[in-house]
């Protein structure tokens, strides 16, 4: 196991962090904004832009522009695919704008592939399932877990250590 953990935030967190080259980062913006101003140090990083979005119908003739699709899947399975070959450990932090679903889906896909913790899994429960599902139908013997909303009130009320 390379990847030895993951996180998940907003781009207003991610602009804010330190660089670092053994961190990468899955940087999802929306179509048509600027991409997120990011340390130089972060050596690793995959840019996509897509909305957060579910299509009313999967079904629709032709890809609507801007929606997340089997080949930023693709880039993202590839990209975490080569993650996990590099010979030191990489931590990997997700972001989009709001650090909600996009992100939460797109970490708990890099969850399941690598096998490493995810810091905070249970506000991971918005995850966007399009996202899921398109990354899911590429990697099918994946079992992606999202967590109920009741982990967050869990985690809230359990006792600390």
């Amino acid at each position: 196991m390379t990847i030895s953990q993951i996180h998940f935030a907003s781009r207003e967190h991610a602009e804010s962090l330190a660089g670092n080259p053994l961190m990468a980062v899955i940087s999802i913006t929306d179509p048509g904004t600027p991409e997120a101003k990011l340390d130089p140090m972060f050596n690793h990083v995959l840019r996509l832009a897509f909305y957060d979005a579910v299509p009313a119908d999967e079904y629709l003739p032709a890809p609507m522009p801007g929606l997340f699709n089997h080949l930023m899947a693709r880039q993202i399975g590839d990209f975490v695919k080569e993650l996990q070959a590099a010979p030191f450990p990489m931590s990997v932090m997700v972001h989009c704008e709001y650090g909600v679903s996009r992100s939460a889906a797109v970490a708990l896909f890099v969850e399941a592939y690598s096998g490493a913790p995810l810091h905070a899994r249970e506000f991971t429960f918005e995850a966007n399932q399009w996202v899921i599902d398109r990354l899911s139908a590429l990697h099918p013997k994946l079992q992606i877990d999202i967590p109920p909303q009741t982990a967050v009130q869990e985690r809230r009320v359990a006792q600390r250590d």
